[in-house]
């Protein structure tokens, strides 16, 4: 049966990818639509998080981000489709704008390791091709449930050369140790961490259980990190790529005061562009002590 469902999933994958841009565009936003006016878990756990996260907003204007957030999750999802079939060219042609490429530059030619640090926003399957066309990190990622699907994936995303580590001890190892060694490495920072991994720090109004894995890789100057984000133009014409040097405090041999500057960078970028953020993930599934459970 996981094989069937796994090919079913490739298979659907594969179809999206042959559709014109705008149509795929469409699509998702239409798939988005739908997530948006029947009743699906995807809804409630966005709702929940936007109504935490902005709580100056009136019920009119959460509803209608909770509208544009779930198109764009489903714009998301059907251009993701593209970046993990086509060429990793192909993907690379719709960045249409680069802000701050010297600061990965500068931080590639500084000697030390490199973290290249993103979120849930945007599309970071096509920042994924465009970093590694830069350079040539060590992607870290949790891999999907489906056996076919991360096999696709574990292909599609090492086109430009460089390679990828899954979410398993060996995987953090060989992040650690290629960062060790002067290398480049790509993390996503916002998924929810165990507890031991992880400390609350404020993030959009609350208070959210963010990994040290980042900051304790740049303690003390160790490596140099370069916050990376693809968000999507408004026009539909493709994305822009936004680079930044990771601020002072997250070098900081302080644990908590690193986690909290990453969470404050994550937090500009989602409050920036507030639909494109990931609303649909449980990122807030464990509570600060005595606080109830969101979902």
């Amino acid at each position: 049966m996981e094989k069937f469902k796994g090919a079913l999933v490739v298979g659907f994958l594969r179809l999206f990818a042959l559709l014109p841009w705008r149509a795929v565009q469409a699509v998702g936003a239409a798939i988005g639509w739908l997530m948006w006016k029947l009743p699906n878990s995807s809804r409630e756990v966005a709702r929940i998080n936007l109504a935490k996260c902005f709580p100056e907003l009136s019920p009119a204007e959460l509803e209608q981000l909770l509208g544009r957030a779930l198109m764009d999750i489903g714009r998301t999802f059907t251009e993701s489709a593209c970046a993990w079939i086509w060429p990793a060219q192909r993907s690379i042609d719709l960045v249409r704008e680069v802000e701050g490429l010297e600061v990965l530059q500068a931080a590639l030619a500084s000697g030390k390791g490199v973290v290249g640090i993103t979120s849930h926003l945007g599309n970071w399957e096509v920042l994924n091709h465009f970093y590694c066309a830069q350079c040539k990190p060590i992607i870290f990622y949790r891999p999907p449930k489906l056996k076919a699907v991360d096999e696709l994936l574990q292909k599609q995303r090492v086109q430009m050369g460089n390679k990828v580590a899954a979410s398993t001890k060996e995987g953090i190892l060989s992040v650690i140790k290629e960062v060790r060694r002067g290398g480049a490495v790509g993390i996503p920072a916002d998924p929810e961490p165990s507890l031991s991994s992880g400390v609350f720090v404020p993030f959009c109004a609350t208070q959210a259980l963010t990994s040290k894995f980042v900051p304790n890789m740049l303690a003390g100057g160790k490596a140099v990190g370069v916050f990376l984000h693809a968000v999507r133009l408004g026009d539909g014409s493709g994305y822009k790529v936004i680079l930044e040097a990771a601020p002072e405090g997250m070098y900081s041999d302080n644990v908590e005061q690193g986690v909290a500057a990453m969470s404050e960078v994550i937090e500009r970028y989602v409050r920036a562009y507030p639909s494109q953020y990931m609303w649909s993930m449980k990122r807030f599934k464990k509570r600060p002590p005595g606080e109830k459970k969101w979902y």
